[in-house]
């Protein structure tokens, strides 16, 4: 076995994917292979119940992320559960000079669980005063 291969999953729990060969990726997974119940959400904004946003991008990524948690929890998952994360960012570099607090933020809400991701910037979001809208994938073992 491939000693970069990370290492497996508990049983029945999404599993990164690493291709032989390939650097460890940091941050995020290359691929996930799961099974059981798919759980998708719409776009999910860092705003609170009462639709106030925060000031600044690692503030409305900590809440959109806090949001992602309790749809999860709400179908029976938990962050572990997560094989895809889809990021859209009105500001890349703003994220890019953000990336350790963002870090930060993501693992203080979703622990050392790291999904596929991948990070688009768009010219804007529905929602005026979003910064960051994220799409989440789980797949909750039968």
């Amino acid at each position: 076995m491939n000693e970069m291969r990370p290492p497996r999953a508990e049983a029945g729990l999404p599993r990164p994917l690493l291709p032989e060969g390939w650097p460890r990726p940091r941050g995020y997974a290359n691929g996930m292979l799961a099974r059981g119940a798919l759980l998708v959400t719409g776009g999910v904004v860092g705003w609170d119940a009462d639709e106030r946003f925060p000031e600044g991008i690692v503030a409305q990524a900590r809440q959109a992320l806090e949001n992602i948690r309790a749809i999860l929890a709400s179908g029976g998952a938990e962050p572990r559960h997560l094989v895809r994360l889809t990021w859209y960012v009105t500001d890349m570099d703003a994220y890019l000079a953000h990336l350790k607090p963002l870090g930060a933020a993501y693992r203080d809400v979703m622990g050392p669980h790291y999904p596929a991701m991948a990070l688009v910037q768009v010219v804007r979001l529905v929602e005026p005063a979003a910064l960051v809208e994220i799409e989440a994938t789980a797949v909750v073992p039968d």
